[in-house]
């Protein structure tokens, strides 16, 4: 039986076909034929015509996509402090290089085979507000500028996403939806994006059972993909803060490593070990600092450091 990876290959090489074989027809595109890969018993969409003037819905657009499609403002995101994407060697970049550079190191170094699922990177804090999300967010951004990786950001925080937020982007079908079953293919959740080497996968709606879906085998399965399916692979999981919330403990058994963040001044040495005395022991755990106050020569900034640490046996 194929895996779900190997579905949605499968049904991104049919949709193609089909695209090539309406062009070679002479069909113009607002007349095309849209055929989802589903059977319309499974899918609302179905195979229907596009007519003059009607929207095409976002899963069927014309591109380089083969379905979802997640246009990211890069511009506004290095106004707000993001990681830079152009040539600008932004102190922030550098920051994020080093950080991401450890966790290659520990993905695909000489480590790696002492680390389960070590492409998997859970990012989490202890406590809410203290930057998770914008770190998971420039983790992925900063990984998705290497020449031989690529990276899948997922929102596993389903209690209160917020990765489509500070991208700007409204809410849409996500992981939620793919473990209650609602979904069938997980292609249909990946969102491909502008950034050519970043897919997102978003929390979609929340519900009373997430820590079982969670917990679930098709979630463990799915993880297993992730982690053995794509050689070049990194996936980075934006998760709940660790204490109080059950999703996060679940997610820790999941991933091979665990970056938190701790926000300088904010955040307490006791929430911090009873943070870390969630996380599965087996895997590496890093810190990054957030908004922690250097100083160069040309005077104070806020930056962000990165401690590392892993068991060893």
């Amino acid at each position: 039986m194929k895996n779900t990876i190997e579905k949605a290959l499968q049904k991104q090489q049919e949709e193609k076909l089909q695209r090539e074989k309406a062009s070679s027809l002479g069909l113009e595109q607002d007349k095309q034929v849209v055929t989802d890969a589903r059977s319309s018993a499974q899918s609302p969409i179905g195979a229907r015509i596009v007519n003059e003037g009607e929207a095409v819905p976002e899963t069927t657009r014309k591109g380089n996509y083969s379905q979802n499609r997640i246009d990211i403002d890069i511009a506004r995101l290095q106004r707000l402090g993001f990681v830079s994407l152009d040539n600008a060697r932004t102190l922030i970049s550098e920051e994020y290089r080093e950080i991401k550079r450890k966790l290659l190191q520990n993905t695909f170094g000489p480590l790696a085979g002492t680390l389960e699922k070590s492409n998997i990177i859970m990012v989490s804090s202890a406590r809410p507000s203290e930057g998770k999300t914008f770190t998971a967010t420039n983790l992925a951004i900063s990984i998705a500028a290497e020449q031989d990786k690529t990276v899948l950001l997922v929102d596993a925080d389903v209690l209160k996403p917020n990765v489509l937020k500070t991208l700007d982007i409204t809410e849409k079908t996500g992981l939620m939806e793919y473990l209650l079953g609602d979904v069938k293919d997980l292609s249909e959740v990946i969102y491909h994006t502008n950034i050519p080497k970043l897919k997102i996968i978003p929390a979609g709606r929340s519900h009373h059972l997430s820590t079982e879906l969670l917990a679930s085998t098709i979630m463990s399965d799915t993880i297993e993909e992730f982690s053995t399916r794509y050689s070049d692979r990194v996936v980075i999981i934006d998760s709940p803060p660790l204490i109080g919330i059950n999703e996060s403990v679940v997610l820790a058994n999941l991933a091979g490593q665990a970056v938190i963040v701790v926000e300088e001044g904010k955040s307490k040495m006791n929430d911090i070990q009873v943070a870390v005395e969630r996380l599965n022991p087996d895997m590496a755990i890093g810190f990054v600092v957030n908004k922690s106050i250097n100083y160069s020569d040309n005077g104070g900034y806020y930056g962000y450091q990165y401690y590392g640490s892993v068991k060893e046996d």
